[in-house]
């Protein structure tokens, strides 16, 4: 596997090596001992989840705070996801900037989003499934979000607002400035 950089700090665009055949293909999804020594930062999960949405579901951006943060490691295994990332720590040279990248089945890669930022994705496909890698579990008092249009973060999500179908929870997220995280 090949990490790339994103322009914000600790968060890593991850690339497998894939072997192909007239049989199909094969890949390794994962090394938690490669990850390490390539980017020094922990690659220990244990909790994944799957969710599967239709086309325009926006959901994000979340978070888990203070001792039950988690770093997610994200795929799509079916379809097509526009997957962003905010730099959601204070104390960081990217703080309040955000990073998008497209996942899909085809091009299989996967984004290591750290503890501290914010997270979400828009569904470009028709449908998609996608995967959650978590290295701490999920505690519903710790969750904290961040809403998906704030102007101070001016994200692009690939889908048009009008059509974009979000939660109410996700709808009435607070803003970047009322720090919910």
């Amino acid at each position: 596997m090949k990490i790339k950089e994103t322009p914000l700090k600790d968060c890593y665009i991850i690339e497998p090596t894939i072997f192909e055949d007239e049989r199909g293909y094969f890949f390794e999804k994962f090394n938690e001992k490669k990850f390490e020594e390539l980017t020094g930062m922990n690659g220990h999960f244990v909790q994944d989840n799957i969710s599967k949405s239709s086309y325009g579901v926006l959901r994000g951006l979340h978070l888990q705070k203070g001792e039950h943060a988690q770093a997610k490691l994200v795929s799509c295994l079916e379809g097509s996801v526009w997957d962003v990332a905010v730099d959601l720590r204070e104390d960081s040279p990217t703080f309040g900037k955000w990073f998008g990248i497209e996942l899909t089945a085809e091009n299989k890669l996967q984004l290591y989003v750290p503890r501290g930022f914010g997270h979400g994705f828009s569904v470009l496909s028709t449908h998609a499934v996608f995967s959650y890698k978590c290295d701490n579990f999920y505690n519903k008092d710790s969750e904290g979000s961040v809403k998906f249009n704030d102007p101070d973060l001016d994200i692009d999500w690939k889908v048009d607002e009008k059509d974009a179908i979000l939660s109410d929870k996700d709808q009435n997220a607070p803003g970047f400035k009322e720090k919910n995280f």
